[in-house]
């Protein structure tokens, strides 16, 4: 956060009168003045779309093993197949998993989708994930940040998403999103997050603010797609010469240092 002494005269002698206007809530906030000033100084907040596995934290391979676990119990098999999935969304990920099975997704989709996030609990509860380094640090602090929305990009359907962030207790973290029950495309996926962001926000959105976490070259094309800067990080998908060759705006080696990641989204 910038320090008074460092603004315009003209800044600072807008900001004491809107102190001044809004004392009484100032004092319901023990010792963080500083956090009204910044919001007088700057209306418009950062939107920050988040992906979840491999940027927030690793799920023990939980996602596939529930779905491996349902298509025994529908079909009696699993496809033998060696499918990319990170950075994929799961509409285009079991759209491909039925093609191999010879059988229509959108045919099965409600028994399959339904089981499926009846099971995610159960395994996500016996695997061995975790959240990744920084990220629980990361979120508090950006919660407190007045200048700060914080969102979901992933490729997981909402369902699943909400099912991940809540065994880990970090969905409170997070108010709008965009997910990956209907879209094949994550580039579509993003639009709806930016959308998101934007309903959500209303008046203080800023079209210029967006930023896209991820850790996969297609967490970088698709924030690109929708013109939102990025942070790439090399706790999932992506090596770190992939996602330097991606050219997103930075590359973090994790989320602990929450100082940087604070400084590279606000200036």
């Amino acid at each position: 956060m910038m320090a008074a002494g460092h603004w315009g005269p003209g800044v600072k002698g807008s900001c004491r009168l809107g102190v001044q206007m809004i004392s009484c809530l100032l004092r319901e906030v023990a010792g963080r003045p500083s956090l009204f000033i910044f919001v007088c100084w700057r209306k418009s907040l950062v939107s920050l779309l988040f992906d979840i596995d491999g940027t927030l934290l690793r799920a023990g391979n939980a996602g596939m093993k529930a779905v491996h676990e349902t298509l025994v119990e529908m079909f009696g098999e699993v496809p033998e197949s060696n499918l990319v999935v990170h950075g994929r969304t799961d509409h285009g990920i079991m759209t491909d998993v039925f093609d191999l099975l010879e059988k229509d997704y959108q045919q099965h989709r409600g028994e399959f989708d339904q089981l499926y996030w009846d099971k995610l609990p159960g395994v996500m509860a016996k695997s061995d994930g975790f959240l990744l380094p920084g990220v629980a640090g990361l979120l508090e602090e950006l919660s407190a940040a007045p200048d700060v929305a914080l969102g979901i990009l992933t490729g997981n359907a909402r369902v699943a998403a909400d099912i991940k962030l809540k065994h880990f207790g970090i969905e409170r973290y997070f108010s709008f999103g965009g997910y990956g029950d209907d879209h094949s495309d994550r580039n579509q996926v993003a639009a709806v997050a930016v959308e998101a962001a934007r309903e959500e926000l209303q008046g203080s959105f800023d079209a210029d603010r967006v930023w896209v976490i991820g850790d996969t070259v297609n967490d970088v094309n698709c924030a690109r797609s929708v013109g939102a800067k990025v942070i790439a990080v090399e706790t999932g998908g992506g090596t770190k010469d992939e996602l330097t060759e991606a050219a997103p705006d930075f590359v973090f080696e994790d989320l602990r240092d929450v100082e940087s990641f604070l400084f590279s989204v606000r200036n």
